[in-house]
């Protein structure tokens, strides 16, 4: 199977939230999803949107391994169950943040006076004033204070290691969005099957129609990148830009990303494997066990194999020249994040490494000497513990790896742009050689667009000419949050219709509100009718 994935070099991310920003207006500007962000970029360590989100003994997202067998951390189907109309797991809007505009109406209206007119928060769900105690972004730049950076759940498990000195603390920016798994959670707990994952590109989707708004799908994911629309009663979620995919362009972030870190291409992977690789005993194997499950498209059995899965010909093109590819599996400098989750996450990262050249630095040595940089790699100031905790559930093997060979790397384009004489045994001390290293360097430093960015057009066919809605899209004619005027008889946030109010036409269809259910009785559509279309 082929599946559409990413990679992002943390050592290139300044934080300036313009891919949060663009994915914001392109698809959560809307009524409802003010408090939704499909990607937001945090300062580690931090406790993260939302707050302590990795904190998977609270929120119980993702996998665990119970008598050998997979099931998920939520519980079976019983309990469940038992829990489907009161989930104590679910983050409040509080975990996320209250959010919030600004009474601009008070300094462009406000009469001539002796006294300043000022511009006070309100929120966006009542309209109501209301204090600014939190945001999606609140710890930027460690801006939330020593206090709350020691809430990182990460950091909290380490810190006997690390000093939290406010002023010294090391911080890298970390972009998430959904991670579009192998073996997603949020698919599997799903009590109406809305979300499914696409055959063609391993794109993780909600349907909109068959979505009941039971929320099990937030409590689910252990990266809490699906969210609940109040407005539509719909679970919605980072859709990695398909409309865009499909015609092989970039996602939103990735085109407007100032610092250029992401990467997108194809991976072939074997997906009889993935629930082996996912079911490994020990959590610090999972990144082997993952690797092992990508396959080599320059194998003639391999693309043999494709080609008979009807994967065409220009998708085995496409990952052949695939850069996450690349990154992933050639030059294994890219990680995935919280592996432990056991989901597969198909988003990648290259762990930061301009930190301990600035600590070298700093200490009256030469950053960029060999010696001195693979022997302080271990003595980061934030430990390699840490990094391993993000990408590898703990194991600092691969991490220290991926940072050698980064470090090797600068040490020999050092050499080259100083006209300085090469040393093989520089390439050879990390696993590579020079030829390896500077392409790894090309990718990394210099690749152009069509370089990043190799990502073949779909093949699932073409849009019917009469436009008819394919099933799950939000921008549809009468859509669900997608009205002008909202849903029919939810004037705003705390005013749904009742459960057996009627929608009028054009609205949820026929679908119940369970915002304001009486819980007496059975309203009409609360299960779906027999023969209805998936």
């Amino acid at each position: 199977m082929a599946q559409v994935a990413m990679v992002m070099n943390l050592d290139k991310c300044i934080g300036c939230h313009t891919c949060s920003v663009t994915c914001k207006q392109t698809w959560t500007n809307r009524t409802g999803t003010e408090y939704v962000w499909f990607n937001n970029v945090e300062t580690r360590p931090g406790q993260g949107y939302p707050r302590g989100h990795e904190d998977q003994t609270r929120w119980r997202g993702g996998w665990r391994l119970k008598g050998g067998r997979l099931v998920p951390r939520t519980g079976g189907r019983a309990r469940r169950l038992a829990r489907i109309f009161a989930n104590p797991e679910l983050p409040s809007l509080d975990d996320y943040y209250q959010p919030w505009t600004y009474d601009y109406e008070n300094l462009t209206a406000a009469p001539l006076s002796d006294d300043v007119p000022t511009a006070r928060p309100r929120s966006l769900i009542d309209g109501r004033p209301t204090a600014v105690t939190w945001g999606p972004n609140w710890d930027d730049d460690l801006g939330g204070g020593p206090d709350r950076i020691a809430e990182d759940p990460v950091l909290r498990r380490m810190n006997e290691r690390v000093r939290l000195e406010y002023e010294q603390a090391f911080m890298f920016y970390l972009p998430r969005i959904c991670e579009h798994c192998l073996n997603p959670s949020c698919v599997a707990v799903c009590p109406s099957g809305a979300l499914y994952k696409r055959i063609e590109d391993g794109i993780v989707l909600v349907d909109q129609d068959r979505c009941r708004g039971w929320r099990m799908c937030v409590s689910g994911c252990p990266y809490k990148k699906v969210y609940f629309n109040h407005q539509s009663g719909k679970a919605e979620k980072c859709t990695l830009c398909y409309p865009r995919i499909e015609a092989g362009e970039p996602t939103v972030c990735s085109e407007t990303c100032v610092g250029r870190l992401r990467y997108l291409g194809v991976m072939l992977y074997d997906p009889d494997k993935v629930g082996e690789a996912a079911s490994v005993t020990a959590e610090q194997d999972l990144y082997e066990a993952q690797l092992g499950c990508f396959l080599d498209p320059d194998d003639p059995e391999v693309a043999e194999a494709a080609e008979r899965s009807g994967i065409p010909h220009d998708w085995l093109t496409a990952a052949r020249r695939s850069p996450v590819r690349a990154l992933i599996t050639r030059y294994r400098v890219a990680l995935p994040l919280h592996p432990e989750y056991r989901t597969m996450p198909m988003v990648w990262y290259v762990p930061p490494l301009s930190p301990v050249v600035d600590a070298l630095t700093a200490t009256g040595h030469d950053g960029e000497d060999p010696a001195g940089l693979f022997g302080a790699i271990d003595t980061l100031r934030i430990p390699l513990e840490y990094l391993a905790g993000l990408f590898t559930a703990g194991d600092t093997g691969p991490v220290e790896a991926a940072l050698c060979r980064l470090a090797a790397m600068r040490s020999h384009m050092r050499r080259i742009n100083l006209d300085e004489p090469r040393d093989p045994a520089l390439a050879r001390s990390v696993g590579m050689d020079a030829n390896g290293i500077e392409e790894m360097y090309r990718l990394l430093a210099l690749a152009k667009y069509e370089e990043r960015y190799v990502i073949p057009t779909s093949y699932t066919g073409s849009v019917p000419e009469d436009g008819a809605d394919g099933g799950c899209s939000l921008d549809g004619d009468g859509g669900p949050g997608m009205m002008a005027d909202g849903l029919p008889g939810m004037a705003d946030f705390h005013a749904p219709p009742t459960a057996h109010e009627p929608a009028a036409s054009g609205g949820l269809r026929g679908r119940v509100n369970l915002l304001n259910w009486d819980g007496r009785s059975r309203p009409a559509g609360l299960f779906p009718r027999r023969g209805e279309r998936r």
